[in-house]
Parts: C-alpha cells; structure tokens; sequence
C-alpha cells in the first residue's frame, strides 16, 4: 500500500514540476527522440498519467505538463465531457496501463461551458451542452461554473465500477484541476 502511495505521489509530482517548467519554458524540452519513438513502439507505452481535458486548442497537456511521448494517456473532448467512449479510454488507461493519476484539467475561458451558460447550441454540440448544463444550473458566475464542470467530470469518471476499484486498491487517484490560459500555470484542486 506505501508503495502504491509513494508512486501516486511521485505522479502528483512529475506533473506539477512538469507545468512549473513549462510555465518558465518557451520550449519543451521533453523526450520525442526517435530512440523513445523506438522503444514505446517495441515495448509499449506505460504513462504515469491520464490527463482528461479539453479540446481547445490552447490547452496542450504535453506542453503543459512538459511531457514527451509515452508519459500521458489523454482524452480531450469539448469542455472536458465524458461519455461512455472516454470512460472506457480511461480505464483502459488506469486498467492496463498502470497510469497511477487521472487528472481531469478544466481551463479558463472554456467555450463549451460558455455555451452551456446560454443553454442551446447546434447539432451534436448540443449533447456536450447536455451533459454540462444540470451541473451548472442556477448559477451565473463564469469562474464557479468552469468548476462545477470540471467536477462533475470526475462524478462521471467515479461512476466506473473499474475506476472505483482501482481507488479502492490505492493503485490510482483521481485529482482535479484548472489551467490557466494566460498564465499557463496549473491549480491542483484539493482532494474532498
């Protein structure tokens, strides 16, 4: 159980030495070499980290978290939504590939959740709207909506018998977050 504890932090870790470096970075410096192209190919990839994450284009978690290639399994959708095809990405994530972190990262200025402030959009965008709008009805403000979003994400990703399991087991952690546009920095949420 200490051992599982030791790894989880240690993911905790990476990322947030990740984002600090990216913050002071105008590159990222991260492993993308044709030799770690080579060896993910031959053995396989084994990420520390899930990253479940918008679809915005201004939102790169590679970057953001100064990751190469191998290191984060990502599922990005508009304003971060999970259905049942994400969900399954994700426990295959913690399930298979051992990531010991599933970090579901909201931004600021997210147009989906601005979108869902006004209540309608057109065609399939309406079904993300859908699944952000019960979660933050009756309120207004932009900031605590982006939260509640963010938070009913990780409900979403909690409702998975495997993803429950595996917290259970103490062999993965589900934390939260928001990245900053401007800044580029990365709030952890706290743990409830």
């Amino acid at each position: 159980m200490n051992e599982n504890n030791n790894a989880i932090d240690e993911a905790v870790q990476k990322l947030i030495e990740g984002n600090q470096r990216f913050v002071g970075s105008k590159i990222n410096n991260a492993d993308i070499s044709s030799e770690i192209r080579q060896g993910t190919a031959e053995n396989g990839q084994k990420p520390y980290a899930i990253i479940v994450t918008c679809s915005d284009s201004r939102v790169p978690p590679e970057h953001i978290f100064s990751a190469g290639i191998g290191e984060l399994f990502v599922t990005r959708t508009a304003g971060q939504v999970i259905g049942d095809f994400e969900l399954g990405s994700i426990e295959y994530g913690a399930e298979h590939l051992g990531a010991k972190i599933i970090l579901v990262l909201g931004h600021n200025h997210c147009g989906a959740v601005a979108a869902a402030m006004g209540g309608h959009g057109d065609g399939h965008i309406q079904k993300i709207l859908d699944e952000i709008i019960p979660a933050i009805t009756g309120e207004d403000d932009v900031i605590k909506c982006e939260k509640l979003n963010i938070d009913n994400s990780v409900q979403r990703i909690m409702k998975s018998d495997i993803i429950k399991h595996l917290v259970h087991e103490n062999k993965i952690k589900v934390i939260s977050g928001k990245y900053d546009l401007e800044s580029g920095v990365v709030e952890i949420f706290p743990l409830v």
